[in-house]
């Protein structure tokens, strides 16, 4: 069997009783810290624009729920809406070496479309284990070159959402390979509005986790795909990379569960930034520095870094300052944190932080580089005011696998996002805590959220 071939057999045989506990323990996590970022999103802008959309476009009523609404609609719309909104305040998760946000694109199908199938909770956790098994080894089958033009979680998320929902129609190996072709067709995501501080981000993880739908529920009726559409000669390999490695594809299928690789956001920012701002935040106490000590941050990055964050000069929007290396160095060392308060009041407001954004830099460092992207590692050098030079480092920066968010932590970080938008009703917000940690015992997700 070709590598696909071998990707698309072990999503159709993968059984529910051969996912490890801690498996079932990580996805219950991660179904957590996602619906937290969905839910803070709202209100805020675009996130009105796609639900405007959804209600000129879509049907009125439905059995998928749009979380920040909390109006119903079919489960195209639903993962459209919630797919945009969940990437909004940049806490969703990250895996490092396929550098996708697989929680952002699998979660919004899954829900969607369970709840319009009316599955059961082990139905949504073994549909999600799928989409993140698949969507992560495709992430690093198209490598570090795919990532320097196009947003991986905007193709790659495609394919993660539709063999999510695949797998919620209980595909054999032929449909799982049709759907990968029509999902991989239709995948697309450029870095370029970040220059503009362009909506565009959000768009791209509602069309994946839609169009992931639309891929699955036409493959069911029996929509046929390109057959070879990862490493055919017209590919996405071939045409989004030029450094493909399709043994990524099949890697330890069954015994390497990858989702378990995948890491929690602490600070609300790009996860290019984390491994620096834990390394600053680290120093500066270490050494008992103030933000007004300090003349110059080098901060010594992997190159993946510099052509994502290096687009953004000076901010014009909350959201592209996330997206700023001195920005959230700023906060950082002024404010102590990078969370989403901080980002509201001070990331585009207080001269303190802007004064010390200028005193930013990046680096590429040979080290840092080379461990990228299975490793993010944290190097900073800050020159004091009177003419020290101390250093800093972080190998595994707070939400990595090796320095993971405990359920307490999770559970605080979910109170946190909720009381961001204004949720006020605790015995709710402990509601939805509860059902993530029973998601396996859900009779029926339609009772969700």
């Amino acid at each position: 069997m070709t590598h696909t071939e071998q990707l698309a057999a072990f999503m159709a045989d993968l059984r529910y009783e051969q996912l490890p506990q801690a498996v079932l323990d990580r996805t219950e996590e991660l179904y957590l810290d996602w619906l937290g970022s969905a839910l803070a999103s709202q209100d805020r802008h675009p996130i009105p624009l796609f639900e405007r959309y959804a209600q000129t476009m879509g049907p009125e009523t439905g059995k998928a729920k749009i979380l920040v609404s909390g109006k119903y609609t079919s489960a195209y719309f639903a993962a459209l809406v919630n797919g945009a909104s969940s990437h909004l305040v940049e806490q969703d998760d990250l895996h490092n070496s396929s550098v996708l946000h697989p929680a952002t694109v699998v979660f919004p199908a899954a829900l969607a479309a369970a709840q319009d199938l009316g599955c059961s909770g082990q139905e949504l956790l073994l549909a999600t284990v799928v989409g993140y098994e698949a969507g992560i080894r495709i992430g690093e089958f198209l490598g570090r070159s795919h990532y320097r033009i196009f947003h991986t979680t905007a193709t790659v998320g495609t394919l993660a959402a539709a063999v999510t929902v695949g797998k919620l129609l209980k595909f054999d190996r032929e449909q799982f390979i049709n759907l990968l072709g029509t999902a991989g067709t239709q995948a697309a995501g450029l870095w370029e509005f970040l220059r503009d501080a362009a909506d565009s981000k959000q768009l791209h993880t509602a069309k994946a986790a839609a169009d992931g739908v639309l891929a699955a529920y036409l493959t069911a009726e029996g929509l046929s795909g390109a057959r070879n559409i990862l490493e055919g000669d017209q590919g996405m390999a071939a045409g989004m990379s030029s450094d493909a490695n399709p043994g990524k594809l099949s890697d330890r299928l069954g015994s390497r569960w990858a989702l378990c690789e995948t890491s929690f956001k602490l600070h609300a920012s790009c996860r290019h930034t984390h491994p620096a701002a834990d390394a600053l935040l680290a120093l500066m106490q270490a050494q008992g520095l103030g933000h007004e000590q300090i003349e110059q941050v080098t901060t010594r990055v992997h190159q993946g870094a510099i052509d994502v964050l290096g687009r953004v000069d000076v901010p014009s929007s909350v959201h592209q300052a996330k997206f700023s290396m001195g920005t959230v160095l700023g906060l950082i060392a002024v404010h102590g944190k990078a969370g989403l308060p901080e980002f509201e009041q001070f990331a585009l407001h207080d001269p303190r932080v802007a004064s010390f954004r200028a005193k930013v830099r990046m680096q590429l460092d040979t080290e840092v580089d080379a461990a990228y992207p299975q490793r993010w590692l944290g190097r900073v050098e800050v020159l004091t005011l009177d003419g020290r030079l101390v250093q800093g480092a972080i190998d595994d920066p707070k939400g990595d696998p090796g320095n993971t968010l405990s359920r307490t932590e999770l559970e605080d970080k979910f109170r946190r996002l909720l009381a961001f938008a204004g949720h006020k009703d605790s015995a709710r917000t402990d509601e939805l805590i509860n059902q993530a940690w029973n998601l396996r015992h859900c009779a029926s997700v339609n009772s969700l959220c």
